[in-house]
């Protein structure tokens, strides 16, 4: 069980962390960092108590596979002890902002896994939080440990990734810096090299940043690729990536039930309403993973959460529970598609109300038939989306929306494609859109 550390200054930030409280228009935020998405069925009642006894109520899942308490009050001091009693806080307070290391929701368990992320997730969190020099990074500078799995978040840009692959018989490691697993690789190193690897960019990071470079591709703009790792390959022992790239896994392996490595045993996969929970809901399904899992949570880069070793025979109750409860579990539910930030009920920068929005265009669509991947913003910095979206709303007015679509070409949110809409705009658009045979 964890002490708060009160002797150790907290360095300004306006991230949120378990000890660092962000004010916002709802009250405070209080974010919890959870190793590797995973939290115990016992750790995630703590968190709803404390939702519900210090705070608004709303817990949110993010895009980080963490989870978010809002609407704080004043006993901010009672809720974070109630929460590092639950063991769900760092070792040191400075070793909170670091602890941004992104695994596969499936780590362990995938059927497509090469390898079983978890022992090397637990070595690199332990040096992020041991090793002083490294509380110095952003508390935005994070880490992707992939290890070949389908349910695998590869979207999400990191400034180092890590991917399992095999190749001529011999499992590796590839990586790359500021990007994603489906870039192309930077080098490769042995699997028993990846724990030094982390450590090895790191420590060069550290060495070659300005101050004002907190990020891998702030250090990028002044250090060629080439320099980094001819710099790099002094520390550790890397080899050239020939002819592999990471390709992405399946679609929406992350709603439903799905197979496991382990015969007769599945995953179920729920998608809370715009990724937010209550006390009721987080509770529930803790007692979902008790009675028919292993008692535990996986929250995911979708914002949702699985339901790990479930028997095959228990799922389709789960499942009926789960839906109960207020979760989605069906992939052609508009509602288990939609993202949205907060929005300006609670975000002094959001120019609308995102959420609300949100739940008006989950009807209109469902008329419709239709079931887009679509992310509102409140503004552009896209707090609900650490990737672009298919479709992006960005408010401009109340009730308003410029609509972007995906383009590799184009930055940001993609191309404009409309202007100035309504959410009733919005929908009928898109149902114009998939009737379309030029998107078909």
């Amino acid at each position: 069980m964890n002490e708060r550390p009160l002797s150790a200054a907290l360095r300004p930030s306006a991230c949120p962390g378990l000890l660092r409280i962000v004010p916002a228009l709802d009250g405070g935020i209080c974010r919890i960092k959870l190793n590797g998405g995973s939290i115990s069925s016992l750790q995630a009642e703590a968190v709803a108590a404390a939702a519900e006894r210090y705070a608004s109520g709303a817990i949110e899942a993010t895009n980080r596979a963490n989870l978010q308490i809002r609407g704080i009050g004043r006993e901010q001091a009672a809720l974070v002890d109630s929460l590092l009693a639950a063991d769900l806080g760092p070792r040191t307070a400075a070793g909170d902002d670091v602890r941004n290391l992104m695994l596969s929701p499936g780590a362990g368990i995938d059927r497509r896994m090469l390898f079983d992320t978890r022992p090397l997730a637990g070595q690199i969190l332990a040096t992020l939080q041991g090793h002083e020099a490294f509380h110095d990074l952003s508390a935005k500078f994070a880490v992707q440990l992939d290890g070949g799995e389908d349910l695998t978040m590869l979207e999400h840009p990191h400034d180092l990734w890590l991917s399992a692959f095999e190749q001529y018989g011999e499992r590796r490691f590839a990586f790359g810096l500021a990007g994603c697993p489906t870039d192309s690789p930077a080098g490769s190193v042995a699997l028993a090299d990846g724990h030094a690897l982390v450590v090895a960019v790191l420590e060069l990071f550290l060495e070659l940043a300005r101050p004002e470079q907190t990020r891998m591709r702030h250090l990028l703009t002044g250090y060629s690729l080439e320099d980094v790792l001819l710099r790099l390959a002094e520390r550790v022992s890397m080899q050239a990536v020939v002819g592999w790239q990471r390709v992405s896994g399946a679609s929406d392996v992350h709603i439903g039930a799905h197979p496991q490595a382990e015969p007769g045993v599945v995953y179920v996969g729920a998608v809370p309403p715009l990724g937010r929970l209550d006390p009721t809901m987080l509770r529930g399904v803790a007692q979902l993973s008790r009675e028919f899992g292993d008692s535990s949570l996986r929250f995911t880069p979708w914002q949702s959460l699985l339901l790990p070793n479930v028997h095959a025979k228990n799922a389709a109750e789960v499942i009926r529970q789960l839906q109960y409860l207020g979760l989605q579990c069906e992939t052609d539910q508009p509602l288990s598609r939609l993202i949205a930030c907060t929005g300006s009920n609670g975000c002094a920068k959001g120019v609308a109300e995102t959420k609300g929005d949100a739940l008006k265009l989950t009807e209109l669509l469902q008329r419709h038939g239709q079931a887009p991947n679509v992310h509102l913003s409140g503004c552009p910095r896209s707090c609900a989306a650490a990737h672009t979206a298919p479709v992006t709303l960005l408010a401009v007015a109340p009730g308003h929306y410029d609509l972007y679509l995906r383009d590799a070409a184009q930055p940001g949110f993609g191309a404009l494609h409309a202007r100035n809409l309504t959410i009733e705009a919005v929908a009928a658009l898109l149902d114009a859109r998939s009737r379309s045979p030029l998107d078909a």
